[in-house]
């Protein structure tokens, strides 16, 4: 895993955009509500037009097809899709989940089994995250992984994925709300200012 680069940028009449996460390294991301933060995301995860390039340490993004590039710069919505019965249906391989994993974000290898349907909003976003974790991404995307969880599970959940970051070398961009979360576990932060210009924390009394 290594460093994931972004230059110049466009999506939707914004940027350019440059940025460079280093592997380990947790970059935190504020905002105001629609200054354009998930759409960042998406347009690194490929799955918006953009233009400009981006490399996760030797891979181009141009240079791949869009799934490939997806599944090693994994981008975590607020949100997570279900489209089958059955909580294990949604994993490649659900018996070969870290039982560490799984007792971490409060589950046992029964929960595999279980309905969807049954599922909190929470128990969703925690599954949702085991099953980014799955493909072992070499970037993560965040986008306000915690928003939907209590305390504790908020506790839980931020530890795991610094430790995916930093024991492989990943680099994370994590959008939150939450400025207390960021003083938790970004290394350094930017905000993402109403005409979507892009500045380093508290730059321009932003934050």
């Amino acid at each position: 895993m290594g460093r994931l680069e972004i230059h110049n940028l466009t999506f939707r009449d914004r940027g350019p955009y440059s940025l460079q996460i280093n592997g380990g390294e947790c970059v935190g991301l504020q905002g105001a509500s629609g200054s354009g933060k998930s759409l960042l995301l998406r347009a690194i995860a490929d799955l918006d037009p953009h233009g400009g390039s981006m490399r996760l340490d030797q891979m181009e993004c141009a240079d791949v097809p869009a799934p490939q590039w997806r599944k090693s710069v994994a981008m975590l919505p607020a949100e997570s899709s279900w489209w089958l019965d059955t909580v294990e249906e949604h994993f490649k391989n659900f018996s070969a989940i870290s039982k560490d994993y799984l007792a971490q974000l409060g589950f046992d290898s029964e929960v595999g089994g279980w309905q969807v349907s049954r599922l909190s909003t929470g128990e969703k976003q925690r599954l949702a995250i085991l099953r980014m974790l799955e493909n072992r991404p070499g970037a993560l995307l965040l986008d306000e992984p915690t928003a939907s969880l209590d305390a504790v599970n908020i506790t839980n959940v931020e530890q795991l994925l610094l430790e995916y970051g930093c024991d492989n070398n990943v680099p994370l961009l994590w959008v939150s709300h939450d400025p207390d979360q960021l003083v938790r576990v970004a290394d350094r932060c930017l905000y993402m200012h109403p005409d979507g210009k892009l500045t380093a924390y508290g730059e321009n009394d932003g934050c």
